[in-house]
């Protein structure tokens, strides 16, 4: 797995989106056992603490220190610095693995063979993720245009997989489940403009041209150009969240 995002873990931690509740509730309804927990590529944590409140203890794991210095500290939750297909965790340990918005970046095989090593029999393995939001008609072409083409050529191959909400990945798991959730925010153009420096091909872009005041940041002039559609208020964001979920 790349590391993509330590070099903007603050960004990453203030700006990005949580989950609903109704995908906590979904997944845990196929959970039998909750001693103990793993949360794969946990970045800063915010799974693993909602994780915190229903099961003795978490395990935390993401391949960045940075992203780890910005997680919420809690009695139950264990924090460590590996990658996701091979850990330092014994065999049979878990009663739910989860992983959020990363599977994409793994070698998938080799991490499912590591879930079926850590994980207990009849434990769950949950995956999910989110793609391009939507806003309204007059924005979002602006937006999609941004996404394909302005830094399209910066994001890294796997993002095929997000748009493809992991159909073309495997998951030979018992018991397939797949469900859609809905998360909306109502943000400031400031905001919804943080959030997009969140994402790893806008940091590609921005690094590779550090040294162009005219093009550092993309997300600038798109601003401009969204500032007359979006005007000085708050606008109602989707984003479409995807699930998958399995029986080991």
């Amino acid at each position: 797995m790349p590391d993509l995002f330590s070099g903007h873990a603050g960004l990453y931690a203030q700006y990005r989106i949580d989950y609903p509740a109704e995908l906590y509730d979904y997944l845990l309804s196929f959970v039998q056992d909750r001693e103990r927990a793993w949360d794969c590529a946990t970045g800063n944590g915010q799974v693993a603490v909602v994780l915190a409140e229903h099961f003795g203890q978490v395990d935390a794991t993401d391949i960045s220190q940075s992203q780890l210095d910005k997680a919420v500290p809690k009695p139950n939750i264990r924090y460590h610095v590996s990658p996701a297909e091979q850990t330092p965790f014994p065999d049979q340990s878990f009663d739910l693995i989860t992983v959020a918005q990363a599977v994409h970046w793994f070698d998938v095989g080799a991490f499912h063979r590591e879930v079926r090593r850590v994980g207990k029999p009849g434990a769950v393995i949950a995956e999910w993720g989110y793609g391009l939001h939507r806003i309204d008609e007059q924005l979002d072409p602006v937006i999609l245009d941004f996404y394909r083409n302005r830094i399209g050529p910066y994001w890294d191959p796997q993002r095929k997989h997000i748009d493809d909400r992991y159909t073309r990945l495997p998951f030979a798991f018992d018991n397939v489940q797949t469900r859609e959730f809905s998360v909306y925010r109502r943000w400031t153009l400031e905001r919804y403009l943080n959030y997009l420096r969140t994402w790893s091909s806008v940091q590609t872009y921005i690094r590779l041209h550090e040294e162009d005041e005219d093009r550092h940041d993309p997300v600038e002039a798109l601003g401009e150009r969204l500032q007359a559609i979006w005007g000085t208020g708050e606008r109602d964001i989707l984003f479409p969240v995807f699930l998958r979920l399995g029986i080991l």
